[in-house]
């Protein structure tokens, strides 16, 4: 069986607990629809990384675009 790690992430705006709280509703939104998809509950793990993990550190909405994401990371 695989196990499933979905990572929230926020861009660099906004306070440390704004964006921990609004990448684990990204998580939470990605876990809810692979429950919907058939994937066992049991299965899903989540985690925020709020503002702490950028793709690309810049003041440019390009920047911010890529940093407000979900990352779905699977292993065995």
């Amino acid at each position: 069986h695989f196990a499933i790690l979905v990572e929230g992430h926020a861009d660099e705006r906004g306070t440390r607990e704004y964006n921990v709280a609004l990448g684990a509703r990204r998580a939470n939104a990605v876990q809810e629809y692979l429950i919907q998809q058939g994937v066992g509950a049991s299965r899903i793990r989540n985690v925020s990384y709020g503002k702490e993990r950028p793709v690309e550190a810049c003041a440019m909405q390009r920047c911010w675009d890529l940093n407000r994401r979900a990352v779905t990371v699977v292993s065995r």
